[in-house]
């Protein structure tokens, strides 16, 4: 009789692995998994992308910190399971004068972690210092319809003059400049949460801070896991399913795949470029692709002597970059090639499109041949630039086929530097090293303000230092402006940006992650918005 020898390990996501050799001809090894039941109170593991820049309000800029920091953290709206605007701390609210008053009444469960009650003041706090000029917040942008915002940022009022007022304990006035319809859903995001009277600047324990979302941070080792769990004086606690979220910052979306098919994880990022097809025929039932209001581009810095200097020379290079390729082969998850900064799917508003998108590839190489060589780029020998993207598979790809696509057709030398994502951001904020850089934008609110604010002159945001007279002042026009009229004015302002080209679309954003079957409460939106307190595993 063969020898049979069983090998047992198991691993704290309670699946255990057995191994069976039978050493007589032919060595046969059978693998197989027997999964237990999972616990009511197993943790729900997902990817988190890179590891987060700040889990501060007012400092948080990447998807990884935001998506974090919805879970710890609440504001006046949120969302809900279907990614659509909900009540938050605020149990309800009333639209005054013509769109230019909002009064919140807060819930009179509202606390903190720490149980203490959550106050109208505790909101005047953070807004106050989200835009003092001393320490202003790098989304401050998304509150200029407040009423003396902008001037409190340019130091030209003081922050105690912004609009906002706790009109009671549990009731806060805003003040709007002009209407903004979609006000309520910039109240969701984190420059507009609440800070505990105890929270500073960045810098502190950020375990021992108090917050009120429906998790509160048990344990971040970094680079390794970040542990949430339940917070107890949620004020919806009893509805908050899973009593355990861990996040896995991964940067590389071929080892997010790899732990989520060892199961390690339940919810994946992204998965990887080139990988669609495979994952469609071998994991049907787990991926989930959905459209998603952002656009993907690259950024130019106009600092840089020569390419600030032509805007053939801009256009030559968007010009010389094959779309259908990029979307197609190298990324090939759904994306859709994109003409405009702005993408397709927002109520009312028609994008502006680059004239070259009518014409084929060959014509548009043609005629960035003909701009490259009129902006004189490569007159004393090939033209030498950097191409910066922050540690991902998906950029990665895209930055060598860009690169390729450059040399092909216009002779361009390109070297790529591959960076850390804090490190990138600030290389993209000081602006001393940077040259072409990953782009991009996920709508913050459902506009397109949302993704033009970002070129205003002054803008937080604005990386690739354009400072366009004519887009500002379309900009400024719709500020004042409403319904068609506003709209028209936006694209506009978006023609210019696509004729002064500071920023080179590439291609529409497809939301794509693997999501475990057992997963329960997950719903596809375009906000690609998922609060884990929505989130459950079925038992068995």
């Amino acid at each position: 009789m063969a020898a049979l020898r069983i090998v047992l390990s198991g691993t704290e996501m309670h699946t255990y692995r057995f191994a069976l050799k039978l050493p007589r001809q032919p060595v046969l090894f059978l693998l197989f998994a027997i999964s237990l039941p999972l616990c009511a109170d197993e943790a729900i593991r997902r990817g988190l992308g890179p590891e987060p820049d700040s889990l501060h309000i007012h400092r948080a800029q990447g998807l990884a910190a935001v998506n974090l920091l919805r879970d710890l953290r609440e504001g006046l709206t949120t969302y809900d399971a279907a990614g659509e605007l909900a009540p938050g701390v605020a149990e309800s609210w009333e639209v005054l004068d013509d769109g230019k008053r909002y009064r919140f009444t807060l819930r009179e469960d509202a606390a903190w972690s720490n149980g203490e009650p959550l106050l109208a003041g505790d909101f005047v706090r953070a807004l106050h210092q989200a835009v003092n000029p001393a320490d202003v917040a790098a989304t401050a942008g998304l509150l200029a319809p407040i009423v003396n915002a902008d001037e409190i940022i340019a130091g030209e009022q003081p922050p105690e003059a912004l609009g906002v007022e706790a009109t009671a304990e549990r009731t806060l006035e805003i003040n709007l400049k002009r209407p903004t319809p979609w006000f309520a859903e910039i109240l969701a995001h984190p420059v507009a949460y609440p800070l505990h009277e105890t929270e500073g600047a960045e810098g502190q324990n950020v375990a021992q801070l108090a917050v009120n979302g429906a998790y509160r941070l048990a344990d971040w080792t970094p680079n390794a896991v970040i542990r949430l769990e339940k917070n107890p004086h949620f004020h919806a606690a009893d509805q908050v399913n899973a009593e355990v979220v861990e996040y896995f910052p991964i940067e590389q979306p071929a080892s997010e795949l790899s732990r989520y098919r060892a199961g390690e994880l339940h919810i994946t990022e992204t998965i990887p470029a080139g990988r669609f097809e495979w994952l469609s025929d071998n994991l049907p039932d787990d991926l989930r692709i959905h459209p998603y209001l952002g656009s993907f581009w690259l950024n130019i810095n106009l600092r840089h002597a020569e390419l600030g200097r032509s805007a053939d020379l801009r256009r030559a290079l968007a010009l010389a970059i094959n779309r259908d390729i990029l979307t197609r082969v190298v990324i090939g998850a759904g994306e859709q090639p994109a003409w405009s900064v702005v993408p397709p799917g927002i109520d009312g508003y028609q994008p502006a499109m680059m004239p070259e998108a009518a014409m084929s590839q060959p014509e548009r190489e043609a005629l960035a041949k003909a701009l490259f060589a009129r902006s004189g780029a490569a007159a004393s020998g090939p033209l030498r630039l950097q191409l910066r993207y922050n540690t991902s598979g998906v950029h990665r790809r895209t930055a060598v086929a860009v690169a390729a696509m450059w040399k092909q057709v216009l002779g361009v030398d390109t070297e790529l530097f591959n960076e850390e994502w804090k490190v990138f951001v600030n290389n993209r904020r000081l602006g001393v090293v940077t040259e072409v850089f990953r782009g991009g934008w996920i709508a913050d609110y459902a506009d397109p303000g949302s993704f033009l604010d970002l070129f205003r002159s002054g803008s937080e945001m604005n990386f690739t230092f354009i400072a366009s007279e004519r887009f500002d002042e379309l900009m400024r026009a719709s500020d004042i402006a409403t319904g068609t009229e506003r709209q028209a004015l936006l694209a506009q302002a978006e023609a210019v940006l696509l004729e002064e080209m500071p920023a080179i679309p590439l291609y529409y954003y497809v939301s794509r992650h693997l999501v475990n079957p057992d997963v329960r409460g997950y719903v596809d939106n375009v906000r690609d918005v998922h609060l884990s307190r929505y989130l459950s595993l079925e038992q068995p």
